[in-house]
């Protein structure tokens, strides 16, 4: 059920940060759309688009012409996926609101588990990915860098969530703005950014079990070499800043 061209706010908006999606962008909106017409409830969907250098533009111009149930916004300069992120929050007018990555190898078919935790009373849902590890070298790298991650992040922050890093994040709206206020990270650390400044704000966060399937079909825009960089160094400032007196 979208929402009708009334003015009226949507129980749930769906931010799509986009980078690099020409392939698989379509059928997956296409997917996302049929499960949340499925579900019955009002929605809409929020594009980011964060300069991409192939055609992920022009296919969102396609998909959101006449379709006032969806928006979209075109960066003049590349953002970042934390940056992006928090600014599609911020243009979001659902009770609820979140982000999942649009490749869907975590499958929007997890959504209705995901929303129903906060019909139930949290202030917020992520997915928790379960998977199974493939055979490539980048494979088993990933996951091996993704569980010394996560074994990083709970050693380094008093939080109780297992896979921070997750692209599948819902939230109550009016809960959940006042710490992307507080967000700073534009990149991949944003994730675990906002769930750690979930916590300290005293939302109730639950991680829901989900299955995550590596597609082979798509080229990653993650750069392993320069992205785990980049984390210990967003890890630091950030520990750096939460030792200030606020």
């Amino acid at each position: 059920m979208t929402t009708p061209a009334t003015g009226q706010e949507p129980d749930l908006s769906v931010v799509i940060a986009c980078y690099q999606e020409e392939g698989h962008l379509r059928d997956s909106v296409a997917q996302l759309c049929a499960t949340l017409d499925g579900m019955g409830r009002s929605y809409e969907l929020v594009f980011l688009e964060d300069r991409s250098r192939d055609r992920t533009a022009e296919i969102i111009r396609e998909i959101v012409a006449g379709r006032p149930d969806m928006r979209a916004v075109y960066h003049a300069q590349n953002v970042g996926r934390g940056g992006t992120v928090a600014e599609g929050f911020t243009l979001a007018r659902g009770r609820i609101v979140g982000f999942l990555d649009i490749d869907l190898e975590v499958h929007c078919r997890w959504l209705p588990s995901v929303l129903a935790a906060i019909d139930a009373g949290a202030d917020g849902a992520t997915a928790f990915r379960e998977y199974t590890v493939g055979w490539r070298p980048t494979s088993i790298l990933r996951h091996v860098l993704s569980r010394g991650y996560r074994w990083l992040f709970r050693r380094l922050f008093d939080v109780p969530f297992r896979d921070p890093e997750t692209g599948f994040k819902f939230f109550v709206r009016e809960k959940i703005l006042p710490v992307v206020a507080r967000t700073q990270d534009k990149a991949w650390f944003w994730d675990s950014e906002i769930m750690v400044l979930a916590h300290q704000a005293g939302l109730r966060v639950v991680e829901v079990p989900c299955r995550f399937e590596r597609r082979s079909d798509k080229q990653s825009t993650v750069r392993i070499v320069r992205d785990v960089f980049c984390y210990l160094r967003a890890i630091r400032a950030f520990r750096q800043r939460l030792r200030r007196p606020r």
